[in-house]
């Protein structure tokens, strides 16, 4: 039965996501159950091309990508396939009209991460960004607002920018892995090697404006998506406090986390914000 398949498949990608990232599955269980399954199945799509880039280092990774975009292309075509992973992720993209150019555009940072090992240009810098982090965020918002057109076009610069704020926490955070095991350099005009106060906090207020644009979009979101977007927001927010707070040679030496009893107690926090309105 394509049902059961199709079950299977979904429970795949929330294994996935429960599997690589406790932070985003702790926000993605706060979603409304509606939407929340669509959000897994989104986050298994990129999870496993970005695995594919960053991880198989004893394979091949160009076929290995070459050979995940043939299949995701199939998927696209003919709303099935035998990957779990796409079959979860194509039948959001049909849901929810997911347009192409989102896709191909994420597509083509993780083929970026294969050979481009330094970002000189903040030219350069914008597009990976963008394709890397913003448009998962627009594929998310797709969702968030279920086809309210309007909807969408209002929040969409928001979401590009709590996407940005995401995946820019996410590059300083592991500054050490990406420079040393990958000798990937994302942040242009930034000596890594020599990585100073100045150059830290200068990275950390581009962060700081990302974030601010963002949260004024997660006021605007449906019910439904809020509090999970919110939780979101305060997980990566007290990382970049915290990466703000951390001296710039202990972040080039190591890889700053939040605890989970400080996770749960962010939850709670979140929690009494939202129901006091306050978000």
């Amino acid at each position: 039965m394509k049902a059961l398949f199709d079950s299977v498949s979904y429970k795949c990608s929330t294994v996935v996501t429960k599997s690589y990232s406790t932070s985003f599955a702790l926000a993605t269980k706060m979603l409304s159950p509606s939407i929340r399954q669509d959000i897994y199945n989104i986050y298994g799509f990129v999870r496993f091309a970005d695995e594919i880039v960053d991880s198989f280092h004893d394979f091949d990774k160009e076929y290995l990508l070459d050979k995940f975009q043939a299949d995701l292309d199939c998927a696209m075509a003919n709303k099935i396939s035998l990957n779990p992973i796409l079959n979860a992720f194509q039948y959001t993209v049909h849901k929810y009209e997911i347009p192409k150019h989102l896709i191909d555009a994420f597509m083509k940072s993780m083929r970026q991460d294969l050979d481009k090992k330094v970002y000189l240009t903040q030219e350069e810098y914008n597009e990976y960004i963008y394709g890397s982090a913003d448009v998962v965020g627009l594929m998310c918002l797709k969702v968030f607002v279920k086809g309210d057109v309007e909807k969408y076009e209002e929040l969409k610069s928001s979401a590009m920018s709590l996407g940005s704020a995401f995946q820019k926490v996410n590059f300083l955070r592991d500054l050490k892995a990406d420079f040393e095991d990958l000798d990937r350099t994302y942040f242009p005009d930034a000596d890594l090697k020599n990585l100073d106060e100045a150059s830290k906090q200068k990275i950390i207020a581009e962060i700081e404006h990302d974030f601010k644009l963002g949260l004024e979009g997660i006021s605007k979101l449906p019910i439904e998506a809020k509090f999970g977007v919110f939780t979101a927001y305060k997980y990566y927010f007290k990382l970049l406090k915290k990466l703000k707070r951390t001296p710039s040679v202990k972040i080039k030496n190591a890889r700053i986390r939040i605890p989970n009893y400080q996770k749960m107690a962010l939850l709670a926090k979140s929690y009494v914000n939202y129901q006091l309105n306050l978000i």
